[in-house]
């Protein structure tokens, strides 16, 4: 059978059964052709890349700044309190007497520290001082350093009141001697005491009473024991040996116990001058 030349050829894909050929869906495309581009549009632009400088360089900053307020208000309470606080003076201890420094280990002088007494008292005059023959420290009195330039008063008792003492003679032409005024500045007190049995047979004195009515006294000697000591402490820094109170004349004044018509005399002058200077030159 010929086949006629007004036909095309036929086409070799297409069987004589299966028609016309489908056009083709994906895959490749047919040969000759070039393959479609695929569109796979702009693509977003990359997330900023954020360093971790920032962030650490932000949390030094803050660091700082905290610190620097730490500081400012540290300061700020430093200012305030010395603005607050009172101004403060060196101050040392205190010691009593001389001002030797305490625990060094050296005996005190006799009279240069004040020891606790309960019969410590403050003198308001000049015959309070008799009280450091009872064994009382004045408390405002001179300290005792030494016998040279220091100032003194003496006191003797009454014989028929042992407790009672009378302020006796001390020159005022010596260097120890000290005014009334000035008994804040009498560091020895010396104490004539009167001695028991010491009595000699006594004078009798005639004198007129206030009643102008004639009175005999009798009129005793004695002995007395001069003791010195320390005003300020009341301890025993010398002895004065022993001062006698002469009868050889009766005074022109006297007084004299009304119930006993007795009288003691004084202890002598003289006696406690000397002693006074052979202690406190």
């Amino acid at each position: 059978m010929t086949v006629s030349d007004s036909y095309p050829p036929p086409d070799p894909n297409v069987t004589p059964w299966s028609g016309p050929p489908a056009p083709q869906q994906g895959g490749y495309p047919p040969y000759g052709q070039p393959p479609p581009q695929p569109y796979y549009g702009t693509p977003p632009p990359p997330a900023p890349n954020r360093s971790n400088k920032g962030l650490i360089i932000g949390l030094v900053a803050g660091a700082v700044v905290v610190i620097l307020a730490i500081c400012g208000a540290g300061i700020g309470l430093l200012l305030a309190y010395d603005d607050d606080e009172p101004a403060r003076g060196t101050s040392s201890t205190p010691t009593l007497g001389t001002g030797s420094t305490p625990g060094t280990g050296t005996a005190p002088t006799p009279g240069q520290a004040d020891p606790p007494n309960n019969n410590s008292m403050t003198a308001r005059f000049s015959s309070d001082l008799a009280n450091v023959c009872e064994g009382s420290p004045i408390l405002n009195a001179a300290p005792y350093s030494g016998p040279a330039g220091a100032k003194a008063y003496t006191f003797s008792n009454n014989p028929d009141r042992p407790t009672s003492w009378s302020s006796t003679y001390v020159p005022s032409d010596k260097s120890y001697y000290a005014k009334g005024a000035d008994y804040q500045k009498v560091s020895v007190v010396g104490c004539l005491k009167f001695d028991e049995g010491s009595q000699g047979a006594p004078k009798k004195c005639q004198y007129k009473d206030k009643a102008e009515k004639q009175v005999t006294i009798d009129y005793v000697s004695s002995r007395y024991t001069l003791t010195f000591y320390a005003a300020r402490t009341a301890e025993k820094i010398g002895d004065g040996g022993t001062v006698t109170a002469p009868t050889n004349r009766c005074p022109s004044f006297i007084s004299y116990d009304k119930t006993t018509m007795r009288a003691y005399a004084t202890p002598d002058s003289g006696t406690i001058e000397a002693a006074l200077d052979t202690f406190l030159s």
